[in-house]
Parts: C-alpha cells; sequence; structure tokens
C-alpha cells in the first residue's frame, strides 16, 4: 500500500515537472517565433524536403532542445551531487529505479510505447554516471587548494636545490 501511494506520488510528481518543462521549452519556441500548436507541420519529411529554410529550423530546434535538456539534467544532478556528495550513486539508482516505474507506470497497457522511454532513461543513467561529468571532473580538475599546494611543495624543492648550488659555489670559492 505504502510502495503504490509512492509510486503514484513519484509519477504525479514527474507529470508536473515534466508539464513544467513543456510549457517553458514552449514559451522559448513562441519567442523564437514557432507555431508551438501545430508543431508536427515543421516536422514533417515533406516539408523539409520543400523547404531548405525549414531543415535549417529543425536542426536548430533539435540542437536547442538538446541544449536545453542538458542545461537542466545538468543543473539537476549537479543539485544532486551536491545535496548527496558521497551518496550521489545511491540517489542516481533509487532515481533510475524510480524513472523505470514511471515509465512502466505511463505505458502500462501498451509496452512497446515503452521501449523509447526506458532507453532514454538508461542513456541518462549511464551519462550520469562513472564516464559522467561529475565523475570525472574532480580527479582532472584539482581544487584552487590542491592547486597552491602543489606549487609550495614545488617553491620549497626549488628552494632546496638553490641552497645546495649556493653551498657547493662557497664551497669551491674557499678552496
Amino acid at each position: 500500500q505504502f510502495l503504490t501511494r509512492l509510486t503514484e506520488r513519484f509519477v504525479l510528481g514527474v507529470d508536473m515537472f515534466v508539464e513544467a518543462l513543456w510549457k517553458v521549452w514552449t514559451e522559448v519556441l513562441d519567442v523564437l517565433g514557432l507555431d508551438v500548436s501545430n508543431l508536427s507541420q515543421y516536422f514533417s519529411p515533406s516539408s523539409v524536403a520543400n523547404s531548405p529554410a525549414r531543415a535549417l529550423l529543425l536542426v536548430g530546434v533539435v540542437l536547442l532542445a538538446y541544449w536545453f535538456l542538458s542545461l537542466t539534467l545538468g543543473f539537476t544532478f549537479s543539485v544532486l551531487h551536491l545535496l548527496f556528495g558521497r551518496f550521489f550513486w545511491a540517489v542516481r539508482v533509487v532515481l533510475f529505479s524510480m524513472s523505470c516505474v514511471y515509465v512502466l507506470h505511463r505505458y502500462e497497457g501498451e509496452p512497446e510505447s515503452a521501449v523509447l522511454p526506458l532507453c532514454f532513461v538508461v542513456a541518462v543513467y549511464f551519462m550520469t554516471g562513472p564516464m559522467g561529468f561529475y565523475w570525472r571532473s574532480s580527479p582532472s580538475n584539482p581544487s584552487v587548494e590542491e592547486k597552491l599546494e602543489h606549487l609550495e611543495s614545488q617553491v620549497r624543492l626549488l628552494n632546496i636545490r638553490l641552497n645546495r648550488v649556493l653551498e657547493s659555489l662557497d664551497r669551491s670559492n674557499d678552496k
């Protein structure tokens, strides 16, 4: 009973989130001068084949959609990474599981329609995994403190070497 209510609330929350993102996306397209009430006219193969400008518009909209989606996912996962730190992997697993439950719940009667959204969920899961930006950024991009410590150790080594050179010069001058 508890799991059923939790799943229903999660599905409702995701629906509201997707609806809010869709509203923002349609506003962006409205600002660009595209009629969002009939988007299929822009994506039909015949309209793209007849007008090179529409093909360019389609490429621009797809790139803009990719940028918007990556910006949204990047912001969401950076906030989650900031909040949960080392336990981000557990949050990822829970979100992945709940996303799969959401897709399966959403397409309950038609499993063929669930394949593409499930592939998208799996792709997002792997993009935020060990090969993703958040896991790669810390070892390759050291923090400012780590860079300063490294520079200080190099300066200490140079001072030691300089002292040795100066001492050897003093000894050779004394002889």
